[in-house]
């Protein structure tokens, strides 16, 4: 799927999409399948729980609205928010893991069908929720920590002191945030590949990103920037056919007068989930085809590859080197940055 050397920006996101296309049965069935739980899951929760309760922008049209329905308003937003978040953060857990299992086979030639990719996976899914459970928190402690300073000003009566201080701290935590959101994010493939725990799979990635930090944050920019375009590209006709189909008019809908109905939700649905079969192999292969680059520009992990595809004129009998099929040394062995351990094997 990618040259063994070195990879540029277009050798990631085009090995992305090459593993996507040379392993289109499992990897679209892993995103597929993972998108329609989803979304089936998200559908039912919004249609029974949430359709008819108030949200913040009917609340926006009504000026008057009394302190219990602004409360019944933030409530909802914030329970809907949430229990979305939760089952969008265990499809992510699900497809990251198991996409990731089949990059790194993809990478050695070999194919893994999603039961196998399923069984390498599912061993380490408490980990890998460990692990993106608390780079949010990280995140969210920062900005807190950022912004408390301001707020506290500006509750003891000094506005004009306090708001400066909030947008300053603010900026600051965005900052360290998104310094923190590069450092680690080639932890959940580090996880995965190496069998590394939670805080080990951490220092991995803070180890390879360090001295490409630039580098590393470019392309998960553009990453994100190509499945922005898209997530736009289908969601749009996708909202605009399920306003026509709810019987709603395009003034009343962006006004927040809209009946999310059962064909609204239904729709947008099908569109998501088309949306994400696309997008979850991009953005796992990218992230763990980052992670092998820098390991084969620090660790030469370009030649233990070659020796586990079975490559001319690399011998697999060399030091340190297991045979392919075997498992991989354990976490020690791997979180000490040896070219010993080798994705997929």
């Amino acid at each position: 799927m990618i040259p063994l050397r070195p990879l540029g920006v277009g050798e990631i996101l085009d090995g992305a999409v090459s593993t996507m296309r040379a392993h289109w049965r499992t990897v679209l069935g892993i995103s597929l399948v993972v998108a329609v739980i989803t979304q089936t899951a998200n559908t039912l929760v919004n249609g029974f729980l949430f359709r008819n309760a108030q949200d913040l922008s009917a609340l926006e049209n009504n000026p008057d609205a009394t302190l219990s329905e602004a409360l019944d308003a933030v409530g909802s937003t914030l329970a809907g928010g949430a229990i979305t978040s939760v089952i969008g953060l265990l499809s992510t857990i699900v497809v990251t893991a198991m996409l990731t299992i089949v990059v790194s086979r993809a990478v050695l030639g070999r194919s893994v069908t999603a039961g196998e990719a399923w069984r390498d996976a599912r061993g380490r899914l408490p980990r890998l929720l460990g692990l993106l459970l608390l780079l949010p928190l990280m995140v969210s402690a920062v900005i807190l920590v950022g912004m408390v300073p301001g707020i506290v000003v500006s509750a003891v009566g000094q506005p004009a002191a306090g708001l400066p201080l909030l947008v300053l701290g603010g900026v600051g935590a965005v900052v360290v945030s998104i310094w923190l959101w590069v450092r680690f994010s080639l932890a959940a493939p580090a996880l995965m590949l190496e069998k590394q725990g939670v805080i080990a799979s951490m220092r991995r990635s803070a180890k390879l990103v360090r001295g490409a930090w630039w580098r590393i944050l470019g392309i998960q920019l553009l990453t994100h920037l190509l499945i922005a375009v898209v997530q736009m590209i289908v969601q749009v006709p996708a909202t605009i056919v399920a306003v026509l189909l709810g019987g709603e008019s395009f003034t009343a809908w962006t006004e927040g007068n809209g009946d999310t109905g059962w064909t609204f939700l239904i729709v947008l649905a099908v569109g998501t989930v088309i949306t994400s079969a696309v997008t979850y192999p991009v953005s796992a292969g990218v992230t763990s085809l980052l992670y092998m680059d820098q390991r084969i520009r620090r660790e030469a992990l370009d030649l233990e590859l070659a020796r586990a595809a079975g490559l001319p004129g690399y011998g697999t009998d060399a030091p340190g080197q297991q045979a392919p099929g075997q498992p991989g040394p354990g976490p020690d062995s791997a979180g000490q940055g040896t070219a010993g351990s080798t994705p997929g094997s």
